[in-house]
């Protein structure tokens, strides 16, 4: 059986004719198969958003095809980005004192359901450790105070540059990162909070929900940007809730969504299913 390598291509550019009819022509001048594509045209934006999953025959290695692909994505005014489908993206996790979402996340990826690698798991809290190291992970116990956050946050961006992060994964890490760390984490990071903002700010979100007598319970997943919780949306999920249920049934439900719907965006993000369009995601299921 002949052997192939696996990519993933996604794009966006100005919408026009002709532009599947050239990808998929330069796919099989170079003998590939089309596994997947999905496409989409935002007459709003008048941009075109495609993402094609495909296998060449294995003497066409990945800066090959980047180079045969250059021409055509320049004829367009394409952005664009080629990845090998088979790796694994490495993930940072960072929480803070709530760990339903850390624990979900390190219990999909180890029981193959999340393909992606934790390289490290960073806290400002010492409380989680156990956990990290029963699945063999490294845990890093960071505080941060008002006087220390900038070298902290160096030490974090240090952190991901070693092991070579392809993303960092807020899961209820309960800091305000610097704009200037935002920013160099640019669509690398991704936030998770409840649906309840702007409404319910500050402390026990949820105790706050149940003294107004909510009726519906949500979570949503972003990136993160310098505008704190306002980061292009991912993925979002609700549940409804009754005035049969107190405060902590709140909270458990919310929990359960919040976790859901991070995995859901951990697993478009590193499946390249997600594409900016200004400050909106084209998400291709």
């Amino acid at each position: 059986m002949s052997q192939h390598n696996d990519f993933i291509l996604t794009l966006s550019c100005p919408d026009r004719t002709g532009i599947v009819y050239r990808v998929s022509g330069l796919l099989f001048e170079l003998q590939g198969n089309i596994l997947d594509a999905q496409q989409f045209g935002d007459e709003e934006t008048g941009r075109f958003f495609l993402r094609v999953h495909f296998d060449l025959p294995q003497d066409i290695d990945a800066d090959t095809l980047r180079a045969r692909f250059s021409t055509l994505a320049a004829d367009y005014g394409m952005d664009w980005q080629i990845h090998d489908a088979r790796r694994k993206a490495r993930l940072l996790i960072m929480v803070s004192k709530q760990g339903h979402c850390l624990n979900d996340l390190v219990f999909r990826t180890h029981s193959g359901q999340l393909p992606v690698e934790i390289a490290a798991v960073v806290s400002n809290h010492p409380d989680f450790a156990p956990l990290a190291q029963s699945y063999g992970i490294p845990f890093h116990h960071l505080p941060v105070t008002p006087d220390t956050k900038a070298q902290q946050e160096q030490q974090i961006l240090a952190l991901a540059e070693r092991e070579r992060i392809d993303l960092v994964v807020l899961a209820r890490y309960m800091q305000i990162l610097s704009p200037d760390l935002c920013r160099a984490l640019s669509g690398r990071a991704i936030n998770i909070h409840h649906s309840f903002l702007p409404s319910f700010k500050g402390a026990r979100p949820y105790h706050q929900a149940h003294t107004r007598g909510v009726k519906i319970i949500g979570a949503t997943a972003h990136y993160v940007t310098p505008d704190l919780d306002e980061g292009p949306i991912i993925e979002q999920d609700i549940e409804r809730v009754d005035h049969t249920l107190s405060a902590a049934d709140l909270a458990q439900v919310g929990s359960d969504v919040e976790s859901l719907v991070l995995s859901r965006a951990v697993r478009s993000h590193v499946e390249h299913r997600i594409l900016l369009n200004g400050h909106r995601t084209v998400v291709f299921r």
